[in-house]
């Protein structure tokens, strides 16, 4: 038996449960494209070779390696791996790299495979190795002194917080709403943390990267031997390379560095919310200048009433019908709940007077530019001299806003099922958008719109950056019900086609969506899809690295249309 993905038994056991509780129609075996059954029974005794027979799977084996979200998979289109290979270190990852060169086969790689609602880690072309990084879990350094880490891609971020707590190190790792995803994964994915360091692909320091023919290239300080300043600077001498591993497949990231939040004296929870759908308007527009200007320096993360429903129950606990909840409705749980319809929340992190400080004017700003809303701090303090810690903070208070992970949020995906039975699922359209409060609202109404004509309520949260905000629209369902998969495809496509007009793209994909994202990247004729796809085929010119990924595909699929079936 292959060792478990987690050594944390609540998370291996969730993990094992998503997975095999999501699959409604059994797995069929595929093969690898344009390889034949004797060529692939070969490359599969190498794999085993290489990094052992229990590491190598198939068959039922690959449970874990599908979408369990997937939307298809009763109309016989899940996307489907042919096997799946766990590589310990960099060297059995070379090997494996060089049979997969020998033999044409891809590897779709990932770190944890936790991109649910994104895909998870099912690959892009049918038949693709699952390259499944979660055994290279080395967590190499912590400095607390400069505040970064330097990880493996199978290091989660509870393992890393953990690992912080156990060697009373003072920083605090940003954490995302579930905390067994990799580190390394989000990262390159673009994913959003809550603390200071939040923007966790602005912090990368130092990558290490294995390209598809074994050589190993570093970015930065840390490509030069023993330096000293190998994490400490995100700037290099000559082109800054890391942002090509981002959402890519140039190559494969063995080593991250990433910079961390110095654990700070005093911590302040701070909550806003109004009661109006149209209030965002005033949301946006009050708190985004704060964000550019510097008096919030962290995410603010606004969710609506709806996604508050789905962390406190089943929606039928709320609306026992299949039509949108009604606007009374919603009023009427708004007052029961003490709820907003917008719910803000950030926090604030530094020495307890500057917090203070910078709370007190916000105060007054809020006061003058939106009295309707409802402003609260809770402030957290260690003594003059001394760090906060964390685990002080109260959940609600703190969480993930002070670094703690956790699995709180998964919950949610079951909010449309009824009572016995079904399959809780989630699917996303994310949009960035800029941060100006007419645009959002608009988008909202037409949200709204769209998600009511299929009976399906405006189910939302988006975080505020500087200048943009990245806007989650989110759809769960009952992944056993017909009707609400066609109603959330039809609903993606809908609210995909409205963000084309207005110019926007999300900000990541679903591996089945990853070509329609990527054409609207179209200035001269798809420029940058030919810059990279150029340098895609000089790198990986067999095109075994994650064909397909964000729209990039190497060459040998890009001319072979019996390939392309595998799509």
């Amino acid at each position: 038996m292959p060792s478990p993905a987690y050594i944390d038994p609540e998370y291996q056991s969730t993990h094992q449960t998503l997975f095999k509780d999501s699959i409604t129609t059994p797995l069929k075996s595929v093969l690898p494209p344009g390889v034949t059954q004797s060529d692939f029974d070969v490359a599969l005794r190498k794999y085993k070779e290489i990094v052992g027979d229990d590491q190598v799977l198939l068959g039922d084996g690959l449970t874990e390696y599908i979408d369990p979200y997937e939307l298809h998979e009763a109309e016989g289109h899940r996307k489907m791996p042919s096997a799946g290979v766990r590589p310990k270190n960099i060297e059995e990852l070379g090997e494996v790299l060089k049979i997969s060169n020998a033999f044409s086969i891809p590897v779709w790689t990932f770190s944890r495979g936790k991109n649910l609602g994104y895909g998870g880690p099912a690959p892009r072309v049918n038949g693709s190795i699952a390259l499944d990084l979660h055994r290279m879990n080395k967590i190499i350094e912590v400095n607390a002194e400069y505040a970064y880490a330097v990880v493996e891609p199978g290091v989660t971020f509870t393992e890393l917080y953990d690992y912080c707590v156990k060697n009373k190190l003072k920083v605090w790792p940003s954490v995302p709403s579930l905390g067994w995803g990799s580190v390394v994964g989000n990262t390159l994915d673009r994913g959003t943390g809550f603390t200071p360091t939040a923007t966790h692909h602005q912090h990368i320091s130092g990558l290490e990267v294995i390209l598809a023919n074994g050589d190993l290239v570093r970015t930065g300080q840390f490509a030069i031997s023993d330096s000293p300043s190998a994490h400490l600077s995100k700037f290099s001498f000559g082109p800054s390379i890391e942002g090509l591993f981002l959402q890519s497949n140039l190559g494969i990231v063995t080593k991250m560095g990433i910079w961390l939040t110095p654990a700070p004296q005093a911590y302040m929870s701070c909550t806003f919310d109004m009661p109006d759908l149209d209030d965002v308007e005033t949301i946006v527009d009050v708190f985004g200048p704060l964000r550019r200007d510097g008096l919030l320096p962290n995410i603010v993360y606004v969710s609506n009433v709806v996604e508050w429903l789905g962390m406190m129950g089943r929606r039928e606990d709320f609306w026992p019908h299949s039509s949108p909840i009604p606007d009374w409705k919603v009023k009427e749980l708004q007052k029961q709940l003490d709820l907003g319809y917008w719910n803000a929340k950030f926090g604030l992190y530094g020495a307890k007077d500057v917090i203070q400080a910078h709370f007190d004017e916000l105060k007054k700003i809020v006061s003058k530019k939106a009295p309707k809303g409802r402003l609260t701090g809770k402030i957290f303090s260690a003594p003059d001299g001394e760090i906060l810690d964390p685990t002080s903070v109260p959940e609600m208070d703190g969480g993930f806003f002070v670094g703690i992970p956790t699995l709180w949020s998964l919950p949610m995906v079951k909010f449309r099922l009824p009572k016995k039975g079904g399959i809780g699922a989630h699917y996303d359209y994310s949009p960035l958008i800029p941060s100006n409060g007419k645009e959002i609202l608009a988008w909202i109404k037409t949200s709204k719109k769209i998600c009511e004509a299929e009976s399906f309520d405006l189910f939302c949260d988006f975080f505020m950056h500087e200048r943009h905000v990245i806007f989650v629209n989110m759809f769960t369902f009952d992944k056993t019900n017909l009707v609400h998969r066609n109603t959330v495809q039809t609903i993606f496509n809908n609210l995909f086609e409205e963000g084309k007009k207005r110019g926007y793209s999300k900000y990541r994909s679903h591996v089945n969506t990853m070509d329609r994202v990527a054409s609207l990247y179209d200035f001269n004729d798809h420029a940058y899809r030919r810059f990279v796809e150029t340098i895609k085929d000089a790198l990986d010119p067999n095109g075994i690295l994650s064909p397909g990924k964000q729209g990039i595909w190497p060459k040998r699929f890009r001319e072979n249309e019996q390939l392309k079936a595998h799509l």
